[in-house]
């Protein structure tokens, strides 16, 4: 990637080109596998991400080892808050959901730019909010809203990040994603599919009436939507 390029990632491509020429030697383009764990809850955070393409799930993990989805990251976003925050380790997996790829930094490398004064910090600081925002959102929707609604809702998230009405995913990771058994996914998904919104077998998802979709999902969807324009 030259230095005269844009960057993907829109953290990236908000810089201002000095600043984003200085940041460039320190970012390693690097490919994010479906399934990969980028980094575990407890465990030392000792690089960070801007995605390119593809999506980061961030889970969190109950007592009896079940996850749940708290955030989702794509190229509007960054892969490593907890380090902006001064904070180490995670209580958060990040395990990617579609495949991508990245521009990875070394944690200090990082740091030492946050410190420079540029507008780096700042952009950051808005992102923070908007994931908060999502994570505070998804929060109430899992809790008040019916499993259709909510499935639309990631569904359509996922369509954003990726840009793409096609990707992969299976029974047990929705069941994860939005906190329900596996049983609660399977009906929902098959509503959806009866309306003519979905196609969804052997592990892959197609959306077919993205308009149908967001009338199906609940208003979470478009509030997190603005947030992340």
């Amino acid at each position: 990637m030259s230095k005269t390029t844009k960057p993907s990632n829109r953290l990236l491509a908000a810089l201002p080109a000095k600043e984003y020429a200085r940041l460039l030697p320190k970012l390693k383009e690097v490919s994010l596998t479906y399934h990969e764990i980028i980094y575990e809850s407890g465990g030392i955070i000792r690089r960070v991400y801007f995605p390119i393409s593809g999506i980061v799930s961030l889970l969190s993990a109950a007592e009896d080892r079940s996850l749940l989805e708290v955030g989702i990251v794509g190229k509007e976003g960054f892969v490593g808050i907890p380090v902006f925050l001064g904070v180490k380790k995670s209580n958060n997996h990040a395990l990617v959901q579609g495949s991508g790829v990245a521009l990875e930094m070394k944690t200090a490398d990082f740091l030492a730019e946050c410190e420079n004064g540029g507008a780096l910090p700042r952009l950051l600081q808005r992102y923070t909010h908007s994931l908060l925002t999502q994570s505070s959102q998804a929060a109430a929707c899992n809790r008040f809203h019916q499993i259709e609604a909510r499935l639309a809702r990631w569904l359509l998230m996922m369509r954003d990040r990726l840009e793409s009405d096609e990707f992969q995913t299976t029974q047990d990771v929705l069941s994860d994603m939005l906190g329900v058994r596996r049983e609660g996914v399977n009906k929902s998904a098959t509503k959806l599919q009866q309306s003519g919104l979905i196609s969804y077998r052997r592990g892959k998802i197609v959306i077919l009436n993205r308009a149908g979709l967001e009338a199906a999902a609940c208003r979470c969807y478009s509030i997190i939507k603005e947030e992340h324009k």
